[in-house]
């Protein structure tokens, strides 16, 4: 079985740094960890993240909706959750996203939502549950249903 990979897109280093340090002791790969869209739209196509946990707002005025909206046209099949302190920022249909985490959030949340995710995208519908912290997208929820 292939590895399950994450993409990081944060502005905030040691938020991205303390990201990638949770995504690793869980036994996932970071695939990628960008700052900005510029960031991202200079990965390689053949990178293809299972998952990309985007900030809202990023490095050199970019934003996560715009970054969202190139990983879902670059790699239709990665779930973009959003990590922002502003999830109301969101519009009722997620830009496209599949989810959101607010911040701050607590390490336990993260891996019950990578193993959510997982089981989600493996075997639909995921067994477990995610934490209450995480708001699934409604085409995510139909999807799985």
């Amino acid at each position: 079985m292939a590895s399950f990979t994450f993409l990081i897109v944060e502005d905030e280093a040691l938020l991205a740094m303390d990201m990638e340090a949770m995504i690793e002791d869980a036994g996932y790969e970071v695939a990628g960890e960008c700052a900005s869209l510029r960031e991202v739209q200079a990965l390689s196509r053949q990178l293809v993240p299972n998952v990309a946990f985007v900030d809202l707002h990023l490095a050199e005025g970019s934003s996560g909706i715009d970054v969202c909206a190139h990983i879902r046209a670059m790699w239709p099949d990665t779930l973009v959750v959003f990590v922002t302190g502003n999830p109301r920022k969101l519009p009722e249909d997620f830009a496209g996203g599949h989810g959101v985490l607010p911040k701050p959030f607590v390490r336990q949340d993260v891996l019950r939502i990578m193993q959510y995710l997982q089981e989600g995208i493996n075997n639909p519908p995921p067994h477990s549950k995610p934490p209450a912290s995480f708001h699934a997208a409604p085409s995510l929820l139909s999807a799985w249903a």
